[in-house]
């Protein structure tokens, strides 16, 4: 199963379509999570305490863990997330932190050094920007970090599409490079 975290605010989004085209891709079996439909919110003291009492007790049962069960129970990742202020949307964030579960999608072993539990081993990050990304591609290398080092998700791509908002910039022929890319790759 793939599971599609949809991470664009607009409707008429430019990412969006190139990721649902990666899914489609890799598997008929696609879960899709629209982050802004089912609310990802910032933990904050309150949600933190109930977290840490539930984790102290190894209980995963409450829906604060849904995001969780589900991602850690998928075979791929695709996420599609707009390039916003060097990263992506807050919201992204926002998720990942309900799926950062310590004892239900990773463990710290004795060295203290975390151990991913998810299923996952291939994650496909789908952006788009209009301007250009820098090579530093802050959104990406954070998240491709964090699901290396806390799920244990080691393989990720990302596919983008860039400059579309640069003035008589091909709108069109980029988008179709971008496509093309999915079909090489996938």
């Amino acid at each position: 199963m793939v599971l599609l975290i949809n991470a664009c605010a607009r409707p008429e989004s430019r990412t969006l379509p190139l990721a649902r085209k990666v899914a489609e891709k890799l598997s008929s079996d696609v879960s899709v999570l629209n982050l802004y439909e089912k609310k990802a919110v910032p933990l904050d003291y309150e949600s933190l305490s109930k977290r840490e009492a539930f984790v102290k007790d190894q209980n995963y049962s409450d829906e604060m863990f849904n995001f969780a069960h589900q991602f850690k129970a998928v075979d791929t990742i695709v996420i599609a997330a707009p390039y916003w202020d060097l990263s992506f949307p807050s919201i992204l964030k926002c998720y990942f932190e309900s799926v950062c579960v310590q004892g239900l999608t990773f463990y710290y072993n004795e060295k203290g050094i975390p151990v991913g539990l998810c299923r996952a081993k291939k994650l496909i990050y789908v952006t788009t920007a209009g301007g250009y990304i820098p090579e530093n591609n802050y959104g990406f290398n954070y998240i491709k970090q964090l699901c290396s080092d806390f799920f244990g998700i080691n393989n990720a791509v990302c596919i983008k599409a860039q400059g579309l908002d640069i003035y008589s910039a091909d709108v069109e022929g980029i988008l179709k490079e971008a496509e093309e890319e999915i079909e090489r790759l996938f």
